[in-house]
């Protein structure tokens, strides 16, 4: 994009140049836009401004290799908070699992209608009540409907930065 811009800049300091002047003139404005792009260069080389990021050091632009696939254990059983009102973390695979306006496959397992006779974790009372009105509903609330907004596997992943994180005290 930035590339863009810069040769559009390019381009429009030498037709101004050519259109309001003779041709020494003209030289000067083509040398000076040269100059400019020059520096954008060194500005921004390799496009990315010198920062490295999640990526490595490599273009918006440019295409890499796919990360390898992360491993999710089949069932790993319950899993530990790791702060004060975590969601609980899914301990196992929701690959293909259909969650939209149409369907929800968490809802199979884990209603209160299901639960028991699945084996799951009942989902708590707390997404049967609409946050506005403070009503009990019959069925999950619509805000509550998205599981997977609070709700995510866990990998058997190295973290992606360097941390220091420990666990609250309390919940050791």
């Amino acid at each position: 994009m930035k590339r863009l811009f810069f040769a559009a800049l390019v381009a429009g300091l030498i037709l101004t140049g050519i259109a309001h002047s003779d041709d020494s003139d003209s030289a000067a404005a083509t040398a000076t836009a040269a100059n400019i792009a020059a520096e954008a260069k060194l500005d921004n080389p390799g496009g990315i401004g010198g920062v490295e990021s999640l990526r490595g050091l490599v273009e918006l632009e440019t295409t890499r290799p796919a990360d390898p696939m992360k491993h999710y254990p089949k069932d790993q059983g319950l899993i530990d908070s790791d702060y004060v009102y975590q969601p609980p973390l899914i301990p196992h695979s929701i690959r293909h699992y259909e969650v939209s306006l149409n369907a929800n496959k968490c809802l199979a397992c884990h209603s209160w209608k299901n639960a028991k006779e699945m084996g799951a974790t009942k989902i708590s009372v707390t997404h049967y009540v609409s946050p506005q009105q403070g009503q009990v509903l019959s069925d999950v609330s619509p805000s509550r409907y998205f599981c997977l907004q609070c709700h995510v596997p866990q990998a058997d992943a190295k973290p992606l930065v360097e941390n220091d994180f420990k666990r609250v005290n309390a919940l050791r």
